[in-house]
């Protein structure tokens, strides 16, 4: 729902950028124009990702599809930074060298009022997700956006929250220009702008690229799954656990345990499929895999 939300706000935001950047020739309004559209086109991307990755777990991919969100949020990162960063930084340039005059000041004021309350709601939205989630995990807001397993989320805000700051620059630049009568302060907030959604795209392609890979949970989920196995009354002890995340808020775990007891070899597989099945009602458990441990390891500290 957010992400829809963004979308159209957006394309709306694009549009007025686009006809205000026609007729008063700003720099910074071409720029923000350029943000607006890559912005629409990344959301199609999010769009995409939050269908794909909710796919159940078939025989192809036993944990599950919820890796495409990364995949798809990477691309929409790496759009950020081709079609927006790269378009403003480069227009900005140009007018430095060779600057228009630009007019019709009013009107680019109205549209960056507009378009502040628009991009400013769509925050709002994914920001009310943002500390229901963090409230839900108990995590502090910004770590729960900038290191969460939910990359359409932290897109969303990511964009939304360059937006804004862009807005800012753009109406600082737009302002300069009309007192000082100096275009290239428009054509350094439309550099400014380009940098900044540069920025913002290798923090997003870097997350995504981390989850990629295979991102462990923070230490204080691994504690509390190692504490979840140890309250299993037939659970002894635990000698190795491995948590990795395999989509958002999906993580894969596989333990090596000491049941209690001495029972026949086929009476404790179906003891250990049972507690795996227990321990995969976890809504956070994507996959457990359980396995017995040699007498001689060591038993882990939770």
């Amino acid at each position: 729902m957010v992400v829809v939300l963004a979308f159209i706000a957006n394309i709306l935001v694009a549009l007025a950028k686009t006809a205000a950047a026609a007729v008063t020739g700003s720099a910074s309004l071409v720029a923000e124009a350029s943000h607006s559209w890559a912005d629409a086109g990344n959301e199609v991307f999010l769009l995409v990702a939050d269908k794909r990755s909710a796919r159940s777990s078939d025989d192809e991919h036993p944990l599950g599809y919820g890796r495409e969100a990364y995949v798809w949020s990477l691309l929409a990162a790496v759009g950020v930074f081709t079609v927006g960063a790269v378009i403003s930084v480069m227009h900005g340039v140009q007018e430095l060298f060779d600057p228009e005059p630009a007019s019709n000041f009013g009107i680019a004021y109205a549209v960056l009022g507009v378009s502040a309350v628009l991009e400013g709601a769509s925050l709002v939205q994914s920001l009310v997700q943002v500390r229901r989630g963090a409230s839900k995990y108990q995590r502090d807001p910004v770590d729960y956006v900038v290191n969460g397993s939910d990359a359409t989320l932290r897109g969303v805000v990511a964009e939304d929250s360059a937006a804004i700051a862009g807005l800012v620059i753009a109406f600082v630049g737009i302002f300069l220009h009309q007192v000082t009568g100096d275009p290239a302060y428009d054509s350094i907030g439309s550099i400014l702008i380009g940098l900044l959604l540069a920025g913002v795209a290798i923090i997003l392609i870097n997350q995504n690229r981390r989850y990629l890979v295979g991102l462990n949970p923070p230490e204080r989920f691994r504690v509390g799954a190692g504490r979840q196995l140890l309250s299993v009354p037939e659970i002894s002890r635990v000698t190795y656990l491995h948590l990795e995340f395999v989509g958002p808020g999906r993580v894969f775990l596989v333990a090596a345990v000491d049941l209690t007891g001495d029972l026949p070899e086929e009476q404790v597989a179906v003891r250990i499929r049972r507690i795996e099945k227990e321990i995969e009602k976890d809504e956070l458990i994507q996959q457990a895999v359980l396995t017995l441990s040699v007498s001689d390891e060591p038993s882990l500290v939770f």
